[in-house]
């Protein structure tokens, strides 16, 4: 095979206003810099070039995006509408941002790129996307990196990340079997099916995970649907699943366009919705399938368990999500996982620069009025769950809405000793 290296520049020329849109919805070739005035306009979180989620650090000074998914999470923050992908700054400025971060550490905090506002492999966004990691692996940096994708990857795609010398690439390919192009437009073509078996089949140091989101009842819940995605997976380091956020905009964005939503506005919520009943479907499945490809309930599990570390989220603390663990990455986790003493806790805090009162449990640490970006640096300093008092997570709903999930008395009368114990015992830190 014949590989061409994507050109090495410090950033690449931007796109002159009104480029023409590519086939199969690409976008422009070349990309500008959007101009102050309208940055000035965009919804506050969305302008952010750096933010922390939970499965990494997240650099996206690219925005806009032409695919059209009818459940995109841009629908939040007014900016579906945006399908030309855009610069909000030049490459290597956004990497220094990233570098000089607070929650940055080298070879501790993963990564992600662009998976908040485009995707990372259309035309004109690729050159970026490689000139952000050649940048960080000239650095001797070994962090994990995590690249979302449901679009073209190519052999020489492959080859590139295969140069790499030190950075962990995963590439998480969205894929869960829908047909319906008013829900997921590139449905209707087998870009990212042949994207799969292309990653697999040339993978090496890149490793590659089946992202099999969002699986809605009505929608792709099927067995013939579950058996297809699975098989598509058979290659693939992991395969992750979960569920759909569903809140009133893409909701109403939806409905607009006749899909039928299994959900009602009732049943909003800030986190993604897998009921229970839908979740043991998608395990008696994968169980049923044959495939020897490892199923995983959360993204930083399947990108760990692909590189053979523990889990950088700590997991292990909320052990009903470990059942379908193979036992050696179960070995690896409880392996490390180590609860954090007062005295950790204070010296992860003051390295942050953050202050919190905190109430240290088995398996996670409460914690109150940090905000979800700093608990996400926290927890990935730790490797250990650290949890928000008002946004408590329930007993098989980690990290999920409660449709589907019945809480019991017993865990709601915990809860509420919990939040007595932590006004009790919590940890102030008064001013001199």
């Amino acid at each position: 095979m014949t590989h061409t290296p994507l050109p090495r520049q410090d950033s690449p020329s931007p796109e002159p206003t009104g480029s023409p849109v590519l086939p199969h919805g690409a976008g422009p070739s070349r990309l500008a810099i959007m101009p102050e005035q309208q940055q000035a306009a965009l919804d506050p979180y969305m302008a952010q070039i750096i933010t922390n989620r939970k499965s990494g650090l997240s650099l996206n000074h690219i925005i806009g995006c032409p695919l059209d998914c009818g459940y995109c999470v841009r629908h939040f923050w007014g900016n579906f509408e945006h399908k030309t992908p855009t610069l909000l700054c030049p490459t290597d400025q956004a990497v220094r941002m990233l570098l000089d971060h607070e929650a940055f550490r080298p070879s501790t905090t993963p990564i992600q790129l662009f998976n908040k506002a485009t995707d990372p492999f259309l035309p004109a966004v690729k050159p970026h996307l490689f000139q952000v990691l050649r940048a960080l692996d000239d650095r001797g940096l070994d962090n994990l990196v995590l690249i979302i994708t449901r679009f073209k990857v190519t052999e020489d795609d492959m080859a590139a990340l295969e140069e790499l010398r030190h950075l962990r690439v995963t590439l998480l390919f969205t894929y869960s079997g829908l047909t319906d192009p008013r829900i997921e437009p590139i449905a209707k073509s087998s870009i990212t099916t042949s994207s799969i078996a292309t990653a697999c089949a040339h993978k090496n140091r890149t490793r590659v995970v089946l992202y099999w989101r969002p699986i809605v009842p009505g929608w792709n819940d099927d067995p013939d649907t579950m058996n297809r995605v699975l098989d598509t997976g058979r290659d693939a380091d992991a395969i992750v699943f979960t569920g759909y956020y569903h809140k009133a905009e893409n909701d109403t964005y939806l409905r607009g366009l006749g899909v039928p939503v299994p959900y009602q506005p009732a049943d909003y919520h800030r986190r993604k919705t897998l009921p229970a009943e839908l979740d043991a479907r998608v395990v008696a499945a994968w169980r049923g399938s044959g495939i020897t490809t490892p199923l995983y309930r959360k993204t930083s599990c399947g990108v760990s368990a692909a590189h053979q570390i523990a889990d950088y989220n700590g997991h292990w603390g909320v052990r009903e999500l470990c059942d379908i663990c193979p036992l050696p990455q179960r070995d690896r986790c409880a392996g490390t996982h180590q609860t954090p003493s007062p005295a950790d806790m204070d010296r992860v805090l003051a390295d942050l620069g953050y202050r919190s009162d905190y109430l240290i449990e088995d398996g996670h640490v409460w914690t109150h009025g940090l905000g979800e970006q700093r608990r996400y640096a926290i927890q990935h300093t730790l490797g250990f769950q650290i949890w928000e008092l008002d946004q408590p997570h329930l007993l098989h709903a980690h990290g999920r809405s409660l449709n589907g999930h019945q809480p019991s008395t017993q865990e709601q009368q915990h809860l509420t000793a919990i939040r007595r114990a932590f006004t009790q015992a919590t940890r102030f830190d008064e001013d001199d």
